[in-house]
């Protein structure tokens, strides 16, 4: 077993290692077959985990040791893996939805003269990120985490002619840096407080420790800032809208599906740590209701199309964390496995749109694309509802229980997080109609000239919406009569968490969860029908696009849209406060420190033997009576000195 389990993420190395060694010679089809074949070999091999964990009498967490890694003065640190439901879930998640869009690939990059590079590329990115949830400890973990972090930037930036492409990639690159660097220092006040880094260990010993202890949420707090930069949350979400720049697969896989849930993965199974620090805890909630509130509005004027999702991205992983800020723990895993679903849809269904319109991605020069791409539109229009969350798609069961979770904890919370799903619902329904509805607005191809994506493209948006509909199934609660299959298959994980929450949630009647729910569905069909009434019917006449944001009402234009429009210039702000007084100084430092000072005296340095060996070259001028000379001038010395001393 534990070779099966060490191939789960060696399949995909292989394919990185042979893509990425013979990427000028082996032809594509070979590449289109071996790129996504190992990730399927993967996925299979997880599936085999899965069957294996569930056919134990008493299904437990099983440690597979598969080198030595650090030894020293008593402390040992392995390469070892954890198979639990945790890293289960992840695992089929990453392999699951990482094939799929493998398979997408194939067809969207058939063209591209990097075809062989992005799938090196792609599978090193599943390599890594399958190290990062399948490590039992945090040191594993960390090479996934930078390792993805490094896949990042090699796909962000996979279109590296282009300077603005290369300016995003490193962008994502260095804020992901500064979130390592807290979690890095977190590991380091783990392993002085415990003396290792086994999840097992440190959780053992960390249950004997007080709530709200200063260490517990020094942790827990540098901790939560690696999750920051990795997931996109305030201050360090600016990087995941230009991330934008790289092919469409790549942002439905590494910055919809799995590296951006990277964070949420971490604090769930780092549970016991986080419940232990209360005031982390509210801290997660602070930061993820602002993300959330702050992207939804963002993305409800945003007019390129995948900003418009990665915008939503960041908002849906606000969700996620406020969902484990109140202990839902269960919660934040299935909405981000029901959001890795429709996530993905969206983002491969925008980029059928961007081939079909041939790299356009403004959705005002689009439009009554309905027709002309009808099966794009059935599978998007289904991402729209399971992210709008109306029954009976996945994002229903999964937004119902982080909401139920957080009435539970606070209603003001709640009236907060109803807010941003009603937002939710505007933004994805505009961006449904823009696109979609309406007349053709397009002024670069007629619109009999464009045409539906390859079959290669649309079964895997098929397969995608089958499971947007029904992957809420696997939680249906108790309260519509479901027997809550992944809580039960998760709830070991979080035992030893939800004994130690010491948080006092509400206990809400049955009546006012049903209220609940029927209020928030009327809500989002309302915002339906308003998105519908202002942008559902927009024709080719009534556009202006010369300046702004026509899809607005011109007496509607004030400064709050102006800088919705523009992001709040938050990028700008980081910009003149971080970006440019870090260049100045770097040239000051260039001009005073480096040139007058270092560089004088290296160059003194050689100045001075330049000219001390001009003076003494004439030392070896060849001649041999001045070498007979200075022998016996030498000779007489040493018999000099003999007799003096």
């Amino acid at each position: 077993m534990t070779i099966l389990v060490a191939l789960i993420p060696l399949l995909p190395l292989l394919g990185f290692i042979i893509l990425g060694l013979g990427y000028r010679s082996i032809p594509k089809r070979v590449a289109s077959i071996l790129g996504p074949g190992t990730i399927m070999a993967s996925f299979i091999l997880s599936i085999i985990v899965l069957f294996n964990y569930l056919a134990s009498p008493i299904p437990h967490p099983t440690f597979y040791h598969l080198a030595p890694w650090l030894s020293f003065s008593g402390f040992s640190v392995g390469f070892d893996f954890l198979i639990d439901p945790l890293s289960i879930l992840m695992m089929l998640i990453i392999t699951g939805v990482g094939f799929i869009i493998h398979v997408y690939s194939a067809g969207y990059m058939s063209h591209d003269e990097g075809f062989n590079r992005f799938f090196a590329y792609m599978n090193l990115f599943i390599f890594f990120m399958l190290i990062l949830v399948m490590g039992a400890n945090y040191a594993v973990m960390f090479i996934g985490w930078e390792g993805v972090g490094l896949c990042s930037y090699l796909l962000i930036g996979f279109w590296f002619k282009n300077q603005q492409f290369n300016n995003a990639a490193k962008k994502a690159f260095i804020m992901n840096r500064i979130g390592d660097l807290g979690f890095l220092m977190g590991m380091f006040l783990i392993f002085t407080t415990f003396r290792s880094f086994n999840y097992v260990n440190v959780f053992d010993q960390a249950k004997t420790m007080s709530p709200g202890s200063g260490t517990m949420i020094a942790i827990t707090l540098l901790l939560f800032v690696g999750a920051v930069g990795k997931s996109a949350q305030i201050p360090l979400y600016t990087w995941l809208p230009d991330a934008m720049a790289g092919p469409t697969p790549v942002s439905a896989l590494i910055h919809a599906a799995t590296m951006v849930t990277a964070g949420v993965y971490m604090v769930a199974r780092s549970s016991v740590l986080y419940v232990l620090a209360p005031e982390t805890m509210d801290v997660i909630g602070v930061i993820a209701l602002a993300t959330m509130l702050l992207a939804a509005v963002i993305a409800i004027f945003q007019n390129d199309i995948k900003k418009v999702l990665a915008y939503s991205t960041i908002s849906q992983l606000g969700y996620m964390f406020l969902a484990l800020s109140v202990g839902a723990f269960t919660g934040a895993m299935f909405h981000l496995m029901t959001h890795a679903f429709f996530k993905a849809l969206l983002f491969l269904g925008a980029g059928s749109v961007i081939h079909a319109m041939e790299g356009e991605q403004d959705i005002r020069k689009m439009g009554g694309l309905k027709n002309t791409l009808p099966r794009t539109y059935w599978t998007f229009l289904v991402g729209t509802l399971a992210i709008a969350g109306l029954p009976p798609f996945s994002g229903f069961f999964s937004k119902d229980e982080i909401l139920a979770g957080v009435f539970s904890a606070g209603q003001s919370m709640w009236i907060i997080a109803v807010a941003v799903t009603l937002m939710t619902a505007f933004y994805m329904f505009r961006l449904l109609f823009l696109t979609f509805h309406g007349s053709y607005r397009g002024t670069g191809h007629p619109q009999s000239q464009l045409h539906e994506s390859p079959s290669m493209m649309i079964i895997p948006l098929m397969i995608l919406a089958l499971l947007a509909l029904a992957g809420g199934f696997l939680n249906i609660p108790e309260l519509m009569g479901g027997k809550g299959i992944l809580k039960e298959f998760l709830a070991p994980v979080f035992a030893d968490a939800v004994k130690l929450n010491q948080a006092q949630h509400l206990l809400v009647p049955e009546k006012r969860e049903w209220f609940n729910i029927v209020l928030v569905i009327f809500l989002v069909l309302l915002m339906a029908w308003m998105a519908y009434r202002k942008f559902g019917m927009q024709d080719a006449g009534s556009r202006k696009r010369e300046t702004g944001n026509r899809n607005w009402d011109a007496g509607s234009r004030n400064v709050f849209i102006r800088w919705a429009e523009n992001k709040f210039y938050v990028d700008e702000l980081y910009d003149a406060v971080f970006v440019k007084p870090a260049l100045k100084l770097s040239e000051g430092l260039h001009r005073f420190v480096e040139i007058r000072f270092i560089d004088r005296i290296v160059d003194g340095t050689g100045n001075t033997v330049i000219k001390f060996s001009s003076i003494i070259r004439y030392l070896q001028a060849g001649h041999v009576g001045v070498y007979m000379f200075f022998m016996i001038i030498g000779i007489l010395l040493i018999l000099f000195f003999n007799i003096i001393l």
